[in-house]
């Protein structure tokens, strides 16, 4: 069992308040990433939940008990740090079961252990090896390991990625994903990668100042953002956010076109928003607006044409293949009625 539940908890650092009444119910096997930008208080939330940071205000529940003031020992969550934090002079086995060795637990229990955990990671040939001898994914492996062979309640991932390159992260992606797999393990996990959020977590929670924005699946997240800044944080390139006006069912971008605004009796909006893979390349002219495309870059698959829509500012266009060939030309953008977003003056989606 590992059920996690966060009951108005709050923490100051003096006269900070970095969490600020944060409510949050984490179901026993789900997969929970915490993201953010820099300093929106997801790592401090980990702490709080392992228990190396001691909430100011609140309740912190794990499987319906009170932890708020136990410390991390008896929390039965086993934490992964950015840092491998591996005891150079130990081989690979040694520090896998060092956890056991200091709790007292048997020598045949921790072979066990250690040997299950190294078959799930793959470790089995590097058992007797010291961290130098290993790779940067080999040795994260082992903290993982390590942290497996307590057979916790919980996973705590604090940024677990960040040290590797971005060919050992797409690798320990898929690693850490056939864990939780394999396990079944609550898992929470802290990133300010949204493509590791994107296609590791079964919901995600966006954190800003200390404040859940939303809680959904990445889906939901994605094509449904409750708010701006879930809008413009997900998604890479971001979300083009143009300027509009609202009445008589339309919607009207100044000085371009118009299109059906169908919301609620009384909704209005000040900002309209398309993702830039729902936006078609028209000829100039046409479409919803016209601009000069400014910038393509050629990602392979995709292209990403920035194009220069006057006071509407600059659009991003996903589109496919290669179109270089648009650079320095005037084009018409269509926007595909079906994938709009409008926001009202408290930047609440409506």
């Amino acid at each position: 069992m590992g059920s996690i539940t966060l009951q108005k908890v709050e923490k100051w650092f003096g006269e900070l308040q970095v969490i600020k009444g944060v409510d949050l119910d984490i179901g026993d096997g789900e997969f929970v990433i915490f993201v953010g930008p820099s300093g929106c208080g997801k790592s401090t939330l980990l702490r709080l939940i392992s228990g190396l940071e001691e909430a100011s205000r609140g309740t912190i529940l794990i499987d319906g008990e009170d932890v708020t003031a136990k410390l991390p020992s008896e929390r039965k969550l086993s934490m992964v740090f950015q840092s491998y934090a591996l005891y150079p002079h130990m081989s690979v086995r040694e520090n896998m079961g060092f956890g056991l060795k200091t709790a007292g637990a048997p020598r045949a229990e921790i072979e066990r252990k250690v040997n299950e955990a190294a078959g799930i990671l793959k470790l089995e040939d590097y058992l007797d090896r010291k961290p130098k001898a290993l790779s940067g994914g080999q040795r994260q492996r082992v903290a993982i390991g390590r942290a497996i062979t307590r057979e916790p309640a919980g996973f705590l991932f604090d940024e677990p990625l960040s040290n590797l390159d971005a060919a050992l992260r797409v690798e320990m992606r898929f690693e850490i994903a056939k864990l939780h797999e394999t396990l079944g393990t609550t898992m929470i996990y802290v990133t300010h990668d949204q493509v590791e959020a994107m296609t590791l977590a079964d919901k995600i929670v966006v954190l800003d100042f200390g404040v859940i924005k939303q809680v959904g699946t990445p889906r939901q997240l994605y094509e449904k953002p409750d708010n701006l800044f879930v809008a413009q944080f997900i998604g890479s390139p971001k979300m083009n956010i143009l300027p509009c006006a609202t009445g008589g069912g339309e919607y009207h971008l100044d000085g371009h076109g118009t299109g059906p605004f169908e919301r609620p009796e009384g909704a209005s909006a000040v900002q309209m928003g398309i993702r830039p893979e729902h936006i078609d390349v028209v000829a100039a002219g046409e479409g919803t607006v016209s601009g000069k495309v400014e910038v393509a870059e050629y990602l392979g698959a995709d292209t990403y044409l920035h194009v220069d829509c006057g006071g509407l500012g600059q659009i991003i266009v996903r589109t496919p293949g290669a179109n270089n060939d648009l650079r320095g030309k005037t084009v018409g953008l269509s926007f595909q009625p079906g994938h709009l977003h409008f926001f009202d003056k408290d930047d609440q989606a409506v």
